[in-house]
C-alpha cells in the first residue's frame, strides 16, 4: 500500500507522527503538585483531624475556665507532626497490603508516587520534629515522651505485630489513637500553678472513652470492606467471625464507650452531662439497630454506623469543650452544696 498523504511538488511523502499510546508527560508544576499531595496523603489527614478533635477538649478540661491559646496551638502542631509521623511509617510497613486492597490502592506508596525510602525519611523527620516541638516550644518533655511512645507503639506493636496476627488488633492497637489526650493533658498540667491539682484520672477517663470507641468504629468500617481485608490477609474481626458475632461486640463496646463518658460527668457541668447522655443514647440505639438487622437477616449498612460514630465522638467532645471553656460549676461541686 502507498501512503495517501499529499506531498508537495513530488517531494517525499511525510507521514503523520505515530502515537506512543502513553499520556503526555505532565508539566513540571503538575508533577510538583502531585508530589506535594502525595506526601500530604502519607500523613492521613482525615485520621489526624479526629485525633485533634480529641486533643482540644482535653486541653480545655485540664484547666477549666481558662483557654491557653498559645499552648493549644503549639500542642496541635506538635500533635499533628507526631500523628503524621506514625501514619507515614504505618504506610511504609503496610505498602504491600495497600496494593491489593481497593480501599487503599491509590495511596502514594501503593501507586509508586513516593519511594519507600523517601517515605521512611519523611516519617522519621516528622517524628523527631514533633518531639522537639513539644519539648522545646511547648516546654513539656512529658508530652514529647508520650508522642515517642505513641509512634513506637503504633508502628512496632500495632502495624508490625498485631494487625496481621490477631483479630483483636484494633482493640489493643487502638491505644495509640488515645494518646493525644495524654499528650494534651501533659502540656497543660506542666504549666499549671504549683499546688493546682492535675486530675490525671480525668485524662485516663478520656483515654478510655476513645479506647472503647475505637473497636465499634473500626469494625463497622471493616464490615463494609471485609473482602478487601480478606484478600490482604489481615484478620480483622469481620473476616474471621460471623456478622452476628461482630455486631454483638460492636454493641458491647458501644455501651462501654457511653458508660465511660458518664464517668466524667461529676467533673463537668450540665452541658457535658446532657450531651453525654443524649448522644450516648443515640449511639447505643444505632448500634442495637445494626445488630438487630443482622440477626433478622436483612440488608444492613454498617458504614452508616461508622460515620455516626465519628459524629458521636465529635459531639461529645464539643459538648465537653463548651462546658470547660465556660467554666461551668461541676456537678460534683453543685451537689456538694446540699
Amino acid at each position: 500500500m502507498h501512503d495517501s498523504t499529499p506531498t508537495r511538488s513530488g517531494g517525499p511523502s511525510v507521514s503523520p507522527p505515530e502515537s506512543s499510546g502513553r499520556p503526555a508527560p505532565a508539566s513540571g508544576s503538575a508533577r510538583a503538585a502531585d508530589v506535594v499531595m502525595s506526601y500530604i496523603a502519607l500523613t492521613k489527614p482525615r485520621v489526624i483531624e479526629l485525633l485533634l478533635v480529641a486533643a482540644i477538649p482535653a486541653m480545655l478540661q485540664a484547666d477549666r475556665g481558662q483557654v491557653h491559646l498559645g499552648l493549644v496551638l503549639l500542642t496541635l502542631v506538635g500533635g499533628w507532626l507526631g500523628a503524621a509521623s506514625a501514619n507515614t511509617l504505618n504506610m511504609v510497613v503496610d505498602a504491600d497490603i495497600d496494593k491489593v486492597m481497593k480501599r487503599t490502592e491509590r495511596r502514594p506508596l501503593a501507586r509508586h508516587a513516593v519511594t519507600p525510602r523517601a517515605a521512611l525519611v519523611f516519617g522519621l523527620v516528622l517524628g523527631a520534629s514533633s518531639m522537639l516541638w513539644l519539648g522545646l516550644l511547648a516546654q513539656s518533655w512529658l508530652a514529647a515522651a508520650f508522642i515517642l511512645a505513641t509512634i513506637c507503639f503504633y508502628v512496632f506493636v500495632y502495624t508490625m505485630i498485631l494487625k496481621r496476627r490477631t483479630a483483636q488488633n484494633v482493640v489493643w492497637g487502638g491505644a495509640a489513637g488515645c494518646m493525644p489526650v495524654l499528650v494534651s493533658w501533659a502540656v497543660i498540667t506542666d504549666h499549671l500553678p504549683e499546688g493546682q491539682p492535675h486530675n490525671w484520672w480525668q485524662a485516663i477517663v478520656l483515654f478510655l472513652i476513645i479506647f472503647f470507641w475505637t473497636p465499634p468504629h473500626t469494625w463497622a468500617l471493616a464490615m463494609r470492606y471485609k473482602e478487601d481485608y480478606k484478600a490482604a490477609g489481615v484478620p480483622m474481626l469481620p473476616v474471621v467471625m460471623s456478622a452476628e458475632g461482630v455486631t454483638r461486640r460492636i454493641t458491647l463496646y458501644t455501651w462501654a464507650t457511653v458508660l465511660c463518658t458518664f464517668a466524667l460527668i461529676p467533673a463537668a457541668g450540665w452541658i457535658y452531662a446532657v450531651g453525654a447522655v443524649g448522644f450516648g443514647v443515640w449511639f447505643i440505639v444505632m448500634a442495637h439497630r445494626l445488630e438487630a438487622g443482622v440477626r433478622r437477616g436483612v440488608e444492613v449498612k454498617p458504614l452508616k454506623l461508622f460515620i455516626l460514630s465519628n459524629n458521636y465522638l465529635a459531639a461529645v467532645f464539643v459538648a465537653l469543650s463548651i462546658d470547660a471553656v465556660l467554666g461551668l460549676e461541676t456537678l460534683s461541686g453543685a451537689f456538694s452544696l446540699f
